[in-house]
């Protein structure tokens, strides 16, 4: 594939420009940026001894920023020319900017820049001056992973450093790090499916995304690496660094956790949305993104956050909800090799500095970074922090390692003492299991059951699981769980309209209420509820169909309230 790199020209900015229908935001001039104040850093265990130069000026550790009027947004859903003017300063020397879009988008986006302005993308038809976006041939093997939306910044012939997004943002929630960290690395941003206008293709899990991303690499020649994310983005990372450790140099997960939430809180998330649209996630972001007074004082970034949000496509967005719902990487943290900064923001209610400090405890090479006023997008509303901090780690934690590094067979011991936040202790067995393969069919059922049914209802019937009952629980788990709903002949909604209307048939609507719950999180919209049970009244009688929509429409309107 040619590879075409313009440098983007810097025109003169036009305040009275007109904003670029449908095009993403990217992030707004902070109004007033309050002191940058003290990072707390504790080193668990202490940092690898430092490697080489990576042929570059020494680290400056201090980040400057230069605060610029923030400007009114006059329409909810139009972002302005003013407030894609600009986090990030004018372009260092020597850095190159190409941004692409994978074949396929419904638009090509191209690359705008006005004055100290990142580029956003937006429709070709109406792009300013600047490098147009490289349309990609995707692979001819149709089992080839989809390739990512993605833009570089910085030198061409430095070390790359792989820079991942948030659920919900784009690539522009990382401008106010690029001026900096673009001076010693060349950035590749990416964005994650559905958002900031790149093409709609859903990916299944972690995994799935994080072989897109290893697949786009591969694609432009790009082989060692290293790499941050934030929330999502740091899950991706992790796979990377626990299945790709010979590709990736040096690792930094922001706001991040080895399980995020509870899978129920996830697929409540994506019904929500299934049902609502995202509007409801789009309104209440800001108080999960930022400090309180954050939010208050930068009402531009604020709608900058909700817009980004809007922007995205639902059905992306709740398969990356999926993707979370079904992470889990506690019990692999100790095979992370890599040198790792753990950096979150000491005001996250999101993922919080405990979810960082189990990470910390179970990565063998890991230090532990405290942002002081700041919540979970941490690269926004602290930016000097958190570039001071991402420059430090990747100056004195790259690996030059050319070849495999080697997995360790077991947790290796720290080298200093440290209590851990939880200690993580092994699956509990099934009722009645004896191990081998029969241990096997129960815990796949027990999956399959927890991803239908939810934690709160497992958890409750195990709960009330007694000598008498145990064989039966574990039959139940067993086959029904195990072997039927886990054969490949029907998906899980064709199985949910199946269970629905075969309770209304039976007249055991007590399980209605669960398997409605279970239709949602399997992907039935209430109007495909309402369908399943008109055909059932027909078949199966008025009289049970009546009591059924009574429970179903109770428990839809309990599942699809978006939140306050």
């Amino acid at each position: 594939m040619s590879e075409v790199t313009e440098t983007t020209p810097q025109p003169a900015q036009n305040p009275q420009q007109q904003p670029v229908a449908g095009q993403v935001p990217q992030q707004p001039t902070q109004s007033q940026v309050p002191p940058q104040p003290e990072v707390t850093m504790q080193v668990i265990p202490p940092a690898p001894a430092q490697q080489p130069p990576l042929h570059m000026d020494p680290v400056q550790a201090q980040h400057h920023l230069q605060p610029v009027q923030a400007q009114q947004v006059p329409h909810p859903v139009q972002p302005v020319q003013a407030q894609r003017a600009a986090l990030q300063p004018a372009q260092p020397p020597h850095a190159a900017q190409t941004a692409h879009t994978p074949h396929g988008a419904h638009a090509a986006p191209a690359t705008h820049n006005a004055a100290h302005a990142a580029p956003a993308t937006h429709n070709a038809a109406h792009a300013a001056p600047g490098p147009q976006p490289r349309q990609a041939t995707q692979p001819a093997a149709p089992q080839a992973p989809q390739l990512l939306q993605y833009r570089f910044d910085g030198p061409e012939d430095a070390p790359v450093l792989v820079i991942g997004p948030s659920l919900g943002t784009t690539w522009h929630m990382w401008d106010r790090q690029i001026p900096e960290l673009s001076q010693h690395w060349r950035i590749f941003r990416y964005d994650l499916p559905g958002h900031g206008g790149a093409p709609a293709h859903p990916a299944t899990g972690v995994g799935e995304l994080a072989d897109r991303l290893l697949a786009t690499l591969d694609s432009l020649g790009v082989q060692r690496f290293g790499y941050a994310g934030c929330s999502i983005g740091g899950a991706i990372g992790a796979e990377l660094a626990l299945r790709h450790p010979d590709r990736v140099a040096s690792l930094a997960l922001v706001a991040a956790s080895p399980r995020f939430g509870s899978a129920d809180e996830f697929r409540q998330r994506g019904v929500i949305v299934r049902t609502n649209g995202l509007e409801p996630m789009a309104r209440t972001a800001p108080e999960a993104w930022f400090t309180p007074g954050f939010a208050a004082a930068q009402p531009a970034i604020v709608e900058w956050a909700v817009q980004m949000v809007r922007t995205t496509d639902p059905g992306c967005y709740i398969a990356a909800c999926e993707a979370l719902a079904a992470f889990d990487m506690r019990t692999e943290l100790g095979r992370i090799s890599v040198p790792t900064l753990v950096l979150v923001g000491a005001e996250d209610h999101v993922t919080g500095p405990a979810e960082a400090r189990t990470l910390v405890a179970g990565i063998p090479d890991a230090r532990l970074a405290l942002v002081p006023g700041a919540s979970h997008l941490a690269p926004v509303e602290q930016p000097g922090a958190v570039t001071d901090l991402l420059l430090m780690h990747f100056s004195t934690a790259w690996q030059d390692t050319l070849g495999p590094i080697p997995v360790p067979p077991v947790v290796p011991a720290l080298s200093v003492p440290f209590m851990p936040v939880a200690e993580i202790a092994a699956a509990p067995a099934g009722p009645g299991s004896t191990g081998g393969a029969g241990h096997d069919g129960y815990d796949r059922g027990m999956k399959v059951r927890r991803e239908v049914l939810g934690d709160a209802h497992v958890d409750g019937a195990t709960a009330a699981t007694d000598a008498f009952t145990e064989d039966f629980e574990e039959l139940v788990t067993r086959y029904a769980w195990g072997e039927v709903w886990n054969r490949e002949g029907l998906d899980r909604r064709t199985r949910s309209c199946v269970t629905l209307t075969a309770l209304v048939a039976s007249g055991h609507l007590e399980g209605l209420a669960a398997h409605t719950r279970a239709a949602l999180r399997n992907g039935l919209t209430p109007n495909e509820i309402k369908e399943v049970l008109l055909q059932s009244a027909v078949y199966c009688g008025i009289p049970a169909a009546g009591a059924a929509f009574a429970i179903a429409r109770s428990v839809i309107q309990e599942e699809t309230r978006p939140p306050a």
